[in-house]
């Protein structure tokens, strides 16, 4: 009998090409890769991989082997799922994805209500900028913001929120120095990999051409808070900040809608059901907030 175990140290590294890096994903030892490899070889008869100086490579078997263990992966996980999908109680892990801002900004204090209210269900929440997948197993419930609901894959199933939209701002104190004539120039603040979006070209504010430059969201929500410039935020950011102010003359711009997304038997679980419901009733109580329609503007 082949160890599904050593199956998934073979993808890991049919996938990664490197030992160190399969490793390093499934969080055990150098060793620990190489002896599960060599259980494989052994069972099967074949040698899997070639070692180069640029990594490990597939032989032929190894090609082959690749072609089932991935059809073995998937049906491992669809019987993950369905016999998760038959779990009613109101109890055990529940794990959510969903982008840092979402989090701290807006959906912590809801998530810590739901966890008041269910104490038996452990909550673990992903706040990254990399999207968890779900047919993996890797979350239960994802929060995303999408721009084209084509791009949703078709095997989630999703429960549409409200749109969010985003705005330019700079620090009051840096508005009122602006208006009274201050000289300083005034820089763009932007996280690294996404730059100075098109439609934040306008208003009244001129900028200098050297931007500031951040690689997260909170570093870039100090930075304009300390008044070194202005930067796009999305508006349930921005306008509940209160020493943040929306640049003039400029214009909301949509990012997209929010979306509650679950997968295949995971969303048929009691807790998975309770907290989508639970969240989605958040959400629509915020949609003025996300659409920056909460406050009147100076």
């Amino acid at each position: 009998m082949i160890d599904w175990d050593d199956v998934r140290y073979f993808l890991a590294v049919a996938r990664a090409g490197s030992v160190r890096a399969a490793a390093e994903r499934l969080g055990v030892n150098h060793s620990t890769v190489l002896r599960r490899i060599a259980q494989l070889e052994e069972r099967l008869g074949a040698h899997m991989f070639e070692k180069l100086p640029s990594g490990y490579r597939l032989t032929a078997a190894g090609e082959e082997v690749l072609e089932l263990a991935d059809q073995m992966e998937a049906s491992s996980h669809q019987l993950e799922t369905r016999v998760f999908g038959r779990d009613q109680r109101v109890r055990g892990l529940l794990r959510v994805t969903l982008a840092p801002p979402l989090a701290t900004h807006l959906l912590i204090p809801d998530f810590s209500d739901f966890a008041r209210l269910y104490p038996d269900i452990e909550m673990e929440i992903l706040s990254s900028g990399e999207l968890a997948n779900l047919t993996n197993r890797e979350a239960d419930v994802a929060i995303r913001v999408v721009y084209d609901r084509k791009t949703l894959p078709l095997n989630l199933h999703g429960l549409k929120g409200p749109d969010v939209f985003g705005g330019i701002y700079m620090s009051r104190d840096r508005l009122v120095a602006w208006r009274a004539g201050a000289p300083d120039p005034i820089r763009w603040i932007v996280i690294s990999i996404h730059g100075i979006p098109d439609w934040a070209n306008e208003g009244e504010v001129r900028t200098a051409e050297v931007p500031f430059r951040v690689t997260d969201a909170e570093a870039q929500i100090v930075a304009v808070r300390q008044g070194l410039g202005m930067t796009t935020l999305p508006c349930f950011v921005g306008d509940a900040d209160p020493l943040l102010a929306r640049v003039p003359g400029t214009n909301l711009h949509m990012y997209g809608t929010l979306w509650l997304l679950t997968q295949g038997e995971a969303r048929k679980t009691k807790r998975v059901r309770l907290f989508t419901e639970f969240v989605f009733r958040r959400l629509a109580a915020y949609a003025s907030l996300l659409a920056g329609l909460s406050l009147s503007r100076d």
